[in-house]
């Protein structure tokens, strides 16, 4: 009789602005798959020290646990739309670094993405950011640098979307022995760097973002802004219809699938390594 297959536990610090269409969206690609996965959804407790946790918040997520943490398989945290401030700015940056801590010396599987990659590199390996002089926004095709197994099955040129105003150093992290950049988008942003010694991966890319994403956020900054003298950056390479901003193409689907599936499999192959560990 065939064992049943136990389920890949993740927990994600979700600190993007719109929680439940973010919780959705990595739900999706984090669930499609042929792993059976089992995911927790958490907010950062200090960031509502002095204010009520929103309730519709309280009912899709929970506060971070840092002793459940210790007990998960893997752990994404998400991105956040405050790269313009600095690290130590975050109101919740404390419970950030106890959580990176937490991870680290449990050994689990980290999955860092946008602001969550740069405060992640920059709290265990000291690389620096900077601000960009305009928005990176728009889906673009990359290059891959070095080989790895998250790269699986990925053509050259792979398209990704980006929506960021901040980078990196890229000097550092390659001088840096324990990290290896995988791939860079056309203008040599970052995409994707890793640490695979110490199961770390870094996505700059959102993939996660469903095919509306950006159109979303380009009206949602345009929103906020109405008397603004110069409008937003307009996401590149992503409209049918560019001047008309009308027909969002999800270039980037097959992107997505591939890069959570190979993800995922790493995450569980490391499970059942320590599966057997401790059987033996």
């Amino acid at each position: 009789m065939m064992k049943k297959q136990e389920k890949v536990k993740i927990g994600i610090l979700n600190l993007m602005h719109n929680k439940k269409e973010s919780q959705q969206q990595f739900a999706k690609v984090l669930t499609d798959g042929a792993e059976p996965v089992e995911l927790t959804f958490y907010y950062p407790a200090t960031h509502y020290n002095e204010r009520p946790v929103p309730a519709e918040l309280r009912r899709i997520a929970k506060p971070l646990d840092l002793e459940e943490v210790k007990h998960l398989d893997a752990f994404i945290i998400s991105g956040a739309p405050i790269e313009k401030l600095a690290f130590e700015e975050v109101r919740y940056i404390a419970e950030v670094k106890a959580l990176l801590d937490v991870l680290a010396e449990n050994d689990i599987e980290q999955l860092y993405v946008c602001w969550g990659a740069m405060a992640a590199l920059n709290y265990f390996y000291g690389i620096q950011k900077r601000i960009l002089p305009a928005k990176v926004f728009g889906v673009y095709p990359n290059a891959i640098q070095s080989e790895s197994n998250l790269l699986f099955g990925m053509p050259a040129g792979f398209p990704a979307p980006h929506a960021r105003y901040a980078e990196m150093d890229h000097k550092q992290i390659a001088e840096h022995d324990d990290l290896a950049l995988l791939s860079s988008d056309m203008k040599g942003h970052l995409t994707l760097v890793e640490a695979a010694a110490a199961k770390q991966t870094f996505l700059f890319s959102h993939l996660e973002y469903d095919k509306d994403a950006l159109l979303k956020e380009y009206q949602r900054e345009a929103a906020a802004y109405p008397e603004a003298k110069q409008k937003p950056a307009r996401p590149e390479y992503y409209f049918k219809y560019p001047e008309k901003l009308e027909e969002p193409v999800f270039s980037w689907k097959k992107t997505q699938r591939r890069f959570y599936s190979n993800w995922l499999k790493q995450v569980s192959i490391a499970k059942n390594q320590n599966i057997l560990a401790f059987e033996h």
